[in-house]
């Protein structure tokens, strides 16, 4: 069992609670992006492709604390950029355990060891360290060599200390269902508690576009994994229904406010995943959300293919606390190891390959209609908006609703709203941090010797 009791315990009675009060959405874990800063460039992240004065934003203590009084989930998880990065990333934890709320704080491990002194092991804090396979497989992933080893001594140094610790692994298209076995013992055989685990999806903003993993050949690669020898050995840090859907036993869907993100942007729609806009309340976020946009049977092609944690776990154990029956398979799940389907063998087709973007370069400019105004806001770098006085706002454009616009102006502090029957034109004026001419590994080399 990859979970403590007491932990498991604190979520049941949470979820009880919300049955009984008839609440339909509600959050099982927030994701709190305190910063996007990272110490590496992984080919397949979405989340730190931004103009260099946005990576030096992070949230303040007192932001963090705000965010999740606001949000009642009794977990939080940290994810990033790198949050140990964070000046202040040991207060924000403290804040979260006095709170009593379970952390995941999720790290590629660089820094680890040099700051578990600002630390203090409880059951209420695990680091997650992303891993996303043996050496080979996980320097490739993360575009720099060494990291592995990196992240295995400071995985064995917290646990020396007593800190709670599991592994965080993206599978995406390719990965060799043998090595990924030979992965989780290995993981096993450290000591972690348990182990997490996630199909890529496909970030629009990522350097590596080519191995994104679709649904079909999602399935038949956790059922290949899952019917190896010994898998019944492996915890699984997560609930077992979310497991046995990743292998297709389950047809769930998705959930999204279950796992509600905020960051310096504030509450993002509709999920960790996709950048539709922000709300400025986690009430905003709940109540006008249009989530009958998102997800598969929505027919948005971006949710096509997710079968991400941050889309359906919440969805697998709402559905293992729905009926008495799925009660019984999650318990059945917990103590006997996840039921999945056998491998079929079939060729599962293509991997899933994305819609190439169609966001305009820099240079660009177009009278202010609603497509330009989206344009701005999904452009990765600063925008000039004309006025009808003829002021120009230079600045990254944060938020794009209907009636406003969100700026953080190159000479500002903080956002600047604008309506948007006040824009006239709009200008791409800005270098673009997602440029395709550099490789995943030269980003990674460059993003280090900025650090």
């Amino acid at each position: 069992m990859g979970v403590p009791i007491s932990q498991m315990a604190t979520v049941a009675m949470y979820l009880l609670r919300q049955k009984l009060r008839g609440v339909t959405r509600y959050p099982l874990v927030l994701m709190l992006e305190p910063l996007y800063r990272c110490n590496l460039a992984c080919g397949g992240c979405g989340k730190i492709q931004y103009p260099g004065r946005v990576l030096r934003k992070h949230l303040s203590v007192e932001e963090c604390m705000a965010a999740v009084d606001e949000c009642p989930a009794p977990m939080v998880s940290i994810p990033g950029g790198e949050p140990l990065l964070h000046p202040d990333i040991d207060r924000i934890v403290a804040g979260l355990a006095l709170r009593k709320k379970y952390i995941y704080l999720c790290t590629n491990a660089i820094l680890l060891e040099e700051k578990l002194d600002r630390f203090t092991p409880s059951k209420y804090l695990t680091f997650s360290v992303h891993l996303d396979g043996l050496r080979e497989e996980h320097d490739a992933a993360v575009c720099r060599d060494g990291v592995f080893d990196q992240a295995v001594s400071a995985i064995r140094a917290a646990l020396a200390r007593g800190f709670r610790v599991t592994t965080n692994t993206t599978l995406f298209d390719g990965s060799d269902p043998e090595r990924t076995a030979r992965f989780f013992d290995f993981a096993m055989e450290l000591g972690v508690e348990g182990l997490m685990v996630s199909p890529g999806y496909a970030y629009a903003k990522a350097p590596d576009q080519e191995h994104w993993i679709g649904r079909s050949r999602t399935a038949e690669l956790f059922r290949k994994v899952l019917h190896r020898p010994g898998a019944r050995r492996w915890r699984f840090n997560q609930s077992p229904l979310f497991i046995e859907f990743l292998a297709g036993a389950h047809d769930y869907e998705c959930t999204p406010w279950g796992m509600p993100a905020y960051s310096i942007f504030g509450w993002q729609k509709p999920c960790y995943l996709i950048q539709d806009g922000y709300a400025e309340s986690f009430r905003e976020l709940v109540e006008e959300t249009r989530w009958e946009n998102y997800g598969h049977a929505s027919g948005n092609p971006a949710c096509q293919n997710c079968m991400m944690h941050s889309g359906f776990e919440a969805s697998a154990v709402e559905a293992a606390f729905a009926t008495p029956r799925g009660m019984l398979a999650m318990v059945r799940a917990l103590f006997r190891g996840p039921r999945v389907p056998a491998p079929t063998g079939a060729d599962t087709g293509g991997a899933h390959v994305p819609a190439a973007s169609t966001t305009p370069a820099r240079g660009w400019t177009s009278e202010a209609t609603p497509e330009a105004l989206r344009a701005a806001f999904d452009y990765r770098g600063d925008a000039t908006l004309t006025l009808d006085d003829g002021r120009e706002i230079d600045g990254y454009v944060v938020d794009a609703r209907e009636g406003e616009v969100r700026v953080w102006e190159k000479k500002g502090s903080g956002a600047t709203r604008v309506a948007t029957d006040r824009i006239r034109r709009v200008a791409l004026s800005g270098r673009d941090p997602v440029r395709s001419q550099i490789t995943p590994r030269e980003r990674s080399a460059e993003t280090s010797s900025q650090l």
